[in-house]
C-alpha cells in the first residue's frame, strides 16, 4: 500500500503504521516490502515505479537516511557486514554491483528486479541471486 503523499514530502517524519520500536533498517525494510507489486521503472524512486537502488533510496529516505540512487555509490555507504551477520535492512550487492536488494532476514530479500517485473520478495538460496551475492552493507546504525 503506497504511503500518503504528505509522507513522501517529509522523509524526516516517522512512516505511518511502522512500529517505532523497530530500528531504521527494519523500518526501511518494512516500507520496501509494502511496495511489493510496484512496477519496475528504470530510474524510478517513488511508489509509481522503482529500480533497484531507487527502492533502497526511497525506503531509507522515508526513515531519514539519505543514500545515493546508484548501486556503485551505495557500495561505499555504511559499513561492510559479513554474510552470517546480515540483519533486516542491510543492503545486498550482487556481482558487478549492478543490482541491489534489502535483506529481510531468513535468507530473503526485497528488490526491484528488472524491466517488465515488479518489486518482489525472493529467497536467496532458492534463486540465482544467492550465488551472485558479493557483499552487504549496513547503512543505518540504529
Amino acid at each position: 500500500m503506497p504511503l500518503a503523499s504528505e509522507d513522501v514530502l517529509r522523509p524526516e517524519r516517522p512512516p505511518r503504521n511502522v512500529p517505532e520500536y523497530l530500528n531504521r533498517g527494519e523500518r526501511a525494510a518494512t516500507l520496501a516490502v509494502r511496495m511489493v507489486g510496484t512496477p519496475y521503472r528504470w530510474g524510478g524512486e517513488s511508489p509509481g515505479g522503482f529500480d533497484c537502488s531507487g527502492l533502497v533510496r526511497w525506503a531509507y529516505g522515508r526513515v531519514g537516511v539519505d543514500v545515493p540512487h546508484n548501486s556503485h555509490a551505495l557500495y561505499g555507504v555504511g559499513r561492510e557486514v559479513a554474510r552470517e551477520q546480515m540483519r533486516t535492512g542491510d543492503v545486498l550487492f550482487f556481482s558487478g554491483l549492478g543490482h541491489v536488494g534489502m535483506y529481510l532476514g531468513g535468507g530473503r530479500m526485497v528488490h526491484a528486479p528488472y524491466s517488465g517485473k515488479h518489486v518482489e520478495v525472493v529467497n536467496l538460496r532458492a534463486s540465482h541471486y544467492g550465488g551472485r551475492l558479493v557483499g552487504a552493507r549496513r547503512v543505518a546504525s540504529d
